[in-house]
């Protein structure tokens, strides 16, 4: 066991940046796609004082493994992968880098959302074999649409106001979201389902959203709408988008998240046209790994160090 007090880090790298403010600490990487198996050994090895979470789980195994740990600090902003309530038992703290990936995360969601709009990927794949579809197609011109936000923290405030600067009516919920843009009509969720052309997700997944997005919410939908999931796939019931999608309900889906995680092939979502498909990269962009990267560390030395933070 080392000397000095040890920092897990779920992933294979940390931003040299947040590296740099570690300095006092050993930090020892778990790999690019670590099991629970894998923690609970690591753990066992060095007794972590903190662990920061790129990828994998962290329940109560994994802490128990850990006696000297004393902070999860998320890299990034969701903390769904780490059982709080396990955490609070054992006087852990849990955080988040909140905010940190919040505009490469809106930027993505974006970019699916013209991409559903402008059939950006299918009319490239006819271009690519040939075809010229200029007298055939119409895309939407989201101009006077009416965007429902579902989630007003950092990252759907971003987004609000994206939407906004192109001319679209924004309304949102978020019953724990406060200093929300002036461009943003809250509502509730009744209302979101009743009034969206397009609807882009933002919220983090709990036990009571979970299938948020569902066949009964999606039939009170209006028909032709535009779906955009950049958060957690558990907010969204698949076998019923896919059957939205295939009737016309839903005109098209973009999506950066899913049930499982890597997705896994054969998945009927994939080789639909009208479902756009990304790896959960909306928050992998440079400037965000540094961000998420320092916002974690930062969050490590609070809690160990708070005199200093």
């Amino acid at each position: 066991m080392s000397a000095r007090p040890v920092i897990l880090v779920t992933g294979a790298d940390l931003a040299p940046q947040a590296l740099a403010l570690l300095e006092g600490f050993d930090v020892v990487y778990a790999g690019k796609a670590p099991q629970e198996a894998d923690l609970v050994a690591l753990c066992q090895r060095h007794d972590p004082v903190a662990i920061i979470v790129r990828y994998g789980r962290i329940p109560a195994a994994v802490m128990d493994a850990a006696p000297a740990l004393r902070v999860v600090s998320k890299h990034g902003s969701g903390t769904d992968t780490i059982d709080r309530q396990a955490a609070q038992e054992r006087g852990i703290e849990v955080r988040a880098a909140a905010g940190a990936n919040a505009a490469a995360v809106a930027e993505q969601a974006l970019a699916l959302l013209l991409a559903c709009a402008k059939s950006v990927v299918q009319l490239d794949s006819r271009m690519h074999a040939g075809h010229w579809d200029k007298a055939t197609h119409k895309s939407v011109e989201l101009r006077g649409r009416t965007i429902g936000l579902v989630g007003l923290g950092a990252i759907g405030q971003r987004f609000a106001r994206m939407c906004h600067a192109m001319d679209m009516k924004v309304i949102g919920h978020d019953p724990f979201a406060q200093d929300v843009p002036a461009v943003v009509r809250r509502v509730d969720l009744d209302t979101i389902w009743r009034e969206s052309d397009a609807i882009s997700l933002h919220c983090p997944l709990t036990a009571g959203n979970r299938g948020l997005v569902n066949a009964q919410t999606l039939a009170a939908c209006r028909r032709g709408l535009l779906l955009v999931n950049t958060a957690r796939g558990g907010l969204v019931d698949e076998q019923a988008l896919l059957d939205a999608v295939r009737s016309g309900q839903v005109a098209a889906a973009g999506l950066d998240s899913f049930a499982t995680e890597p997705m896994t092939a054969p998945h009927p979502f994939q080789g639909h046209p009208n479902i756009v498909l990304s790896p959960h990269i909306g928050g992998v962009t440079h400037d965000a790994y540094v961000a998420m990267g320092v916002g974690a560390a930062r969050n490590v030395l609070a809690v160990l160090q708070p005199q200093a933070a």
